[in-house]
């Protein structure tokens, strides 16, 4: 990735291992290009390779927007054949952001459209300002969500709703968004909500909260005796961690715990 789509994303580190993903475009609104697609997966590895961080934040510059979605003025000159070949690495972005191991939380100001919308679902948690707008407008355009809003706003608000959004391709506001459930909270300063929200998170066992997630996750879409399992073996692998045992310990003595963290586990 050179120097010039890397800066269309930046990566910045806050104190107790919380890390804030910034997509910053903001001439274009943060609409997604082939080079912010490829920036934002190139964060999302470099947040995944690194057992230190705790919780992620998806933030944006500007102050029209979190993001617009596809960037349809580069796609205006595409042929069928760039299209294709683009499509990949835009899944991929989506995806990395989605399968990030630690909690996700975006903070949304102003317009989520499209991608931009499906950009926030893929995170775990979305806080939102009374100013936030929401749309999935791509039926408008001749095309689909492509970034996983087919999938994940059912699961996040149910079949009935995702189709009034989907299909009407609608703009909804902050308030009526907190009401479906796309929202989780409307907060006038978002990104410090998010900020504090991910802070919370951190301080807890890495451990625990990283393995509270994936049976979430994975336990989602089957049957409940399966669901049951995957937490099972979830429980396995925190109950017998260093994070169990200093808990444990902390909690006796009466002091906050000192983690030991992911890179740690299984060492009780």
């Amino acid at each position: 990735m050179n120097a010039d789509a890397a800066s269309l994303v930046k990566v910045v580190r806050h104190e107790s291992h919380v890390v804030e993903v910034v997509l910053d475009r903001p001439d274009a609104m943060n609409a997604v290009s082939t080079a912010l697609a490829s920036a934002l997966r190139a964060a999302a590895e470099e947040v995944a390779a690194d057992e230190s961080v705790r919780a992620v934040v998806l933030t944006s510059s500007g102050e029209k927007a979190f993001c617009v979605g596809a960037d349809l003025k580069e796609r205006n000159s595409f042929t069928d054949d760039d299209l294709r070949a683009q499509r990949p690495g835009n899944r991929a972005a989506y995806r990395c952001l989605h399968d990030l191991a630690v909690p996700t939380i975006a903070a949304v100001d102003g317009y989520a459209l499209g991608g931009g919308c499906e950009l926030a679902l893929a995170c775990d948690v979305i806080v939102a300002s009374p100013r936030a707008v929401f749309a999935l407008p791509e039926v408008a355009v001749g095309v689909i969500p492509g970034g996983g809003a087919t999938q994940l706003l059912v699961r996040r608000i149910g079949w009935s709703r995702a189709a009034d959004l989907i299909f009407t391709a609608r703009r909804i506001d902050a308030e009526e968004a907190y009401r479906l459930g796309l929202a989780d909270r409307v907060v006038a300063a978002p990104r410090e909500e998010a900020l504090a929200l991910a802070a919370a998170i951190a301080a807890n066992s890495p451990v625990g909260v990283r393995n509270a997630k994936k049976a979430m996750r994975l336990g989602q879409d089957v049957p409940l005796d399966d669901g049951l399992n995957i937490e099972n073996e979830c429980w396995a692998d925190t109950a017998f961690s260093a994070d169990r045992a200093e808990g444990v310990r902390a909690f006796a003595e009466k002091r906050p715990p000192q983690w030991p963290g992911w890179a740690a586990r299984g060492g009780a």
